[in-house]
């Protein structure tokens, strides 16, 4: 995956969601309501990626707009962040029927445009937002409930999971976990600025 340093086609953010958006390469785009691509700072130290777009996020063309990313923005505010520091992607960019995980396939064929994505910020942090997106980058067997909180290379970057918001919705008992995770978070963002 060392792509995340390159820029070789020299991409431009304008024409990389143009690009996007006319994508068709799996089922998902053809029952989309908006393209989901992702929002915030372009060149962010941090950049957060979920697995895939639900409800409001179709409806409305941003990650992270339903009440998940409600609580996307109080834990980043936790941290003394908001959206207009970090970067939020998700692996897939339009939403799975019912938001059950993207499939193999589906993730495969947004892969490049995510790729293109972290060529364009260049984070030097990773957080990874849930089981689905870890396995995708940190490693296939990644076990969320054990290993969230831990920091990993990825090429070259850190990269860490946490629970996705939604998680925490459903099980309010691991917010103490994350909220673990979102410190050790802040002293590694905190040690890149010196």
């Amino acid at each position: 995956m060392d792509f995340f340093r390159e820029n070789p086609g020299g991409d431009s953010w304008e024409a990389l969601k143009g690009e996007c958006s006319r994508c068709m390469d799996c089922q998902l785009g053809h029952t989309r309501q908006h393209l989901v691509f992702g929002v915030g700072n372009e060149s962010a130290d941090v950049m957060f990626i979920g697995e895939g777009p639900g409800e409001q996020e179709d409806l409305q063309g941003e990650p992270f707009v339903g009440p998940a990313g409600k609580l996307l923005d109080t834990m980043l505010q936790i941290i003394d962040l908001d959206r207009t520091q970090v970067y939020i992607a998700n692996i897939v960019k339009c939403r799975p029927p019912r938001n059950r995980d993207p499939l193999p396939d589906e993730q495969a064929a947004c892969m490049p445009w995510l790729e293109r994505q972290l060529a364009l910020v260049d984070p030097k942090i990773l957080v990874f937002l849930g089981r689905i997106a870890a396995m995708a980058f940190i490693k296939p067997d990644f076990r969320i409930t054990r290993e969230h909180g831990q920091w990993f290379d990825v090429d070259g970057r850190k990269a860490m999971a946490m629970y996705h918001p939604s998680a925490l919705l459903r099980d309010p008992s691991k917010r103490p976990e994350t909220f673990v995770d979102l410190k050790t978070l802040q002293r590694e963002i905190r040690s890149l600025r010196g």
